[in-house]
């Protein structure tokens, strides 16, 4: 399931989104009786056709979903993450060559690997959804966005003369508390829904305590001057592993943010959602993270 991060509402948790959606008389017909083998998250990288960054770089390159190339409508892009891959082998073998022949030590050019990508079935392929995903927020939400999709893929097939564009930010997007309803979840059950530290367990993810911390707070302010008083601390909802968690301080009985780095399970989404861009995710040293064998 998939739960859009250009969300308003502060108060809302996509981990508890998930588990409202097995809560469906339909989903929970097809999951009751079963058993919950493995849990994890991540955040997919829908920015499409108009978020293409620079491909190359002077001795190297973006590929796959690194780069952005997910088929949004399709939730697919395997297909396109295999096809760059390939693209970009061949540019760097191009690349090796004509660094052996000029005899000269430089990082290898890999522009023409992003020419292949423009000339290939990944650029049309993108191309034609380009206008899917940002017509939910030029259209006015859900079902503007729904009748918009629908007359771009079946009417127009792709082809529209124009190219929406992303109005903002995902972190933009949440508003002040105070103007929100907030959003109260049912408690989970243990069959069909389940707690963050129960999914966590089955997400298999493990971090060393002996290295340095890989989510760090640009300004460690920001929590208590902004992120609590205005939006009652969306940390602690929109990551669905549990990572910030708002406390009393023992001593002066004050909150403070504490980050369970142990539990992140990679999905980025702080990084994403944050409303001040205020937290920075960077890759754990010594590796750990999610565990998944059947995902």
């Amino acid at each position: 399931m998939v739960t859009g991060l250009d969300y308003a509402n502060p108060t809302l948790s996509p981990f508890q989104e998930f588990q409202q959606f097995k809560r469906h008389p339909a989903v929970a017909a097809l999951l009751r009786g079963g058993t919950c083998l493995q849990y994890g998250a991540r955040s997919l990288v829908e920015g499409g056709f108009q978020s293409i960054p620079a491909l190359s770089f002077p001795g190297g390159a973006l590929v796959g979903d690194s780069a952005g190339f997910l088929n949004v409508p399709k939730i697919k892009g395997t297909h396109t993450a295999m096809k760059s891959g390939m693209l970009a082998a061949e540019a760097a073998f191009k690349a090796h060559r004509a660094r052996e022949a000029a005899a000269v030590a430089r990082p290898a050019d890999l522009s023409s690997y992003e020419d292949a990508v423009r000339t290939s079935w990944i650029h049309s392929e993108l191309h034609g959804v380009r206008n899917v995903r940002p017509g939910f927020s030029h259209f006015g939400g859900l079902w503007g966005g729904v009748a918009h999709a629908a007359v771009d893929t079946y009417l127009l097939r792709g082809r529209a003369p124009w190219t929406l564009h992303h109005r903002r930010s995902d972190n933009e997007a949440l508003r002040p508390l105070e103007e929100c309803t907030p959003i109260e979840y049912p408690r989970p059950d243990g069959e069909l829904t389940f707690d963050i530290p129960t999914s966590l367990h089955r997400s298999g993810t493990n971090h060393d305590h002996d290295q340095p911390p890989h989510l760090r707070l640009r300004n460690a302010k920001v929590p208590l001057a902004v992120n609590l008083p205005i939006y009652g601390g969306p940390e602690a909802r929109y990551c669905p592993a549990g990572v910030y968690e708002y406390v009393a301080d023992e001593t002066s009985g004050r909150q403070q943010l504490q980050i369970n780095a142990q539990n992140c399970l990679h999905c980025k989404a702080c990084d994403i959602k944050d409303p001040n861009q205020n937290i920075q995710w960077t890759t754990p040293e010594g590796g750990g993270g999610p565990a998944y064998t059947l995902m």
